[in-house]
């Protein structure tokens, strides 16, 4: 008989559990629409977020190699020199290569294949450009520097790289280059090559530059 009551008492106490779990009501077809519109407006938030995190990546990477050399882009200014202390104690070799871009058709070399300087010395080397075509150019050239580092301490007070290099058709120029390695370039440092890269931009000038070229 107890046995029958606390069986009894079981069948009532899980009764009454499932009758104090209420069941949860059916969503109705606008509550669903209306969580659906959410979801979507987030997915599409994500979207442009991660669009346009990518498209500020560009400017944010140019800052951070021109901040720290990482790339081996050295600085497109000018520099000053004065009162540099020359570290006789130490001599770097600078290496210079030259290349032409995909369609540029100028012959493009170093004067100088290679110089030896203390730090803080200034040097100058010459490259020779000539427009072999039957039409003008305007040229760019684009610098860079191997390993990336040294590219926080090459100094250039006089660069072709700076502007803007037009050659009329069958023309030829000598291009100088003044420069001097910064006396606290890393000690472990002692080679470093510098190599110029020449890009056709004749499309891309302003006019003005065109209408000058032509009247020279």
């Amino acid at each position: 008989m107890s046995e029958q009551s606390n069986s009894t008492n079981t069948s009532d106490a899980a009764s009454e559990g499932e009758q104090a779990s209420p069941v949860p009501a059916a969503k109705t077809r606008a509550e669903i629409a209306a969580e659906n519109a959410k979801t979507v407006k987030k997915l599409v938030f994500v979207v442009v977020a991660m669009l346009g995190f990518s498209f500020a990546l560009v400017p944010l990477y140019d800052v951070f190699c021109d901040l720290t050399g990482i790339n081996g882009k050295p600085s497109n200014q000018a520099a000053v020199y004065e009162s540099v202390v020359i570290d006789e104690s130490r001599t770097i070799k600078i290496e210079f290569i030259t290349r032409t871009h995909s369609g540029m058709p100028w012959e493009f070399k170093a004067q100088t294949a290679e110089v030896r300087l203390h730090p803080g010395e200034m040097g100058e080397v010459e490259f020779y450009v000539r427009n072999p075509t039957e039409r003008d150019i305007i040229a760019q050239a684009i610098p860079s520097i191997s390993p990336g580092t040294a590219a926080l301490y090459v100094n250039k007070t006089e660069c072709f790289c700076f502007k803007h290099q037009p050659l009329k058709a069958g023309e030829e120029a000598i291009m100088p280059m003044k420069f001097y390695v910064d006396p606290q370039l890393p000690k472990d440092i002692s080679v470093f090559t510098l190599q110029y890269t020449l890009y056709d931009i004749t499309a891309n000038v302003q006019p003005a530059v065109v209408v000058a070229m032509n009247n020279s």
